[in-house]
């Protein structure tokens, strides 16, 4: 008898946070940021809105990022911040990948030197009452790889 009433007490929490509005959040740009002698940065910019009248902590953005099929690179922000109150926060996240990697893909890429993307977030918040909730993000689209005259 004991189970059934807190199963009704579950459903009856699901049931109400159904309906309570979360924070959303969209990848609004990828570009390359920086090419250095092992790996090529690109930069992922992640609006994500708090309908909330006050900040909510970010415990952890975690990340990976596909092409060609494969996971290219994989992550995690160390001490994101917090989401403003009542307002669009942007997060900046930094995409490390190999040029091991990236020699791999340009074998693939042909003569736009373009490569095909997705880009999958994880951005864990922690909410009053209902404790952390990941709200997953996710992006698709092409970048350029990085020419001569961005090593050089």
């Amino acid at each position: 008898m004991t189970t059934s009433l807190l199963d009704k007490a579950k459903e009856f929490v699901v049931d109400k946070l159904a309906g309570v509005p979360k924070p959303e959040g969209s990848v609004t740009d990828v570009d390359l940021k920086d090419v250095n002698t092992d790996s090529v940065e690109y930069l992922a910019k992640v609006s994500v809105t708090n309908p909330y009248d006050h900040g909510i902590p970010i415990c952890d953005i975690s990340f990976t990022f596909h092409s060609a099929g494969r996971e290219i690179a994989n992550g995690k922000v160390p001490d994101p911040g917090s989401l403003k109150a009542k307002d669009m926060t942007v997060l900046d996240i930094p995409v490390l990948v190999p040029y091991s990697i990236l020699l791999n893909l340009a074998r693939d890429v042909g003569a736009d030197w373009d490569i095909d993307y997705e880009l999958k977030i994880g951005l864990t918040i922690d909410l009053p009452i209902v404790g952390d909730i990941t709200i997953p993000i996710s992006s698709k689209g092409e970048i350029k790889l990085p020419t001569f005259t961005d090593i050089f």
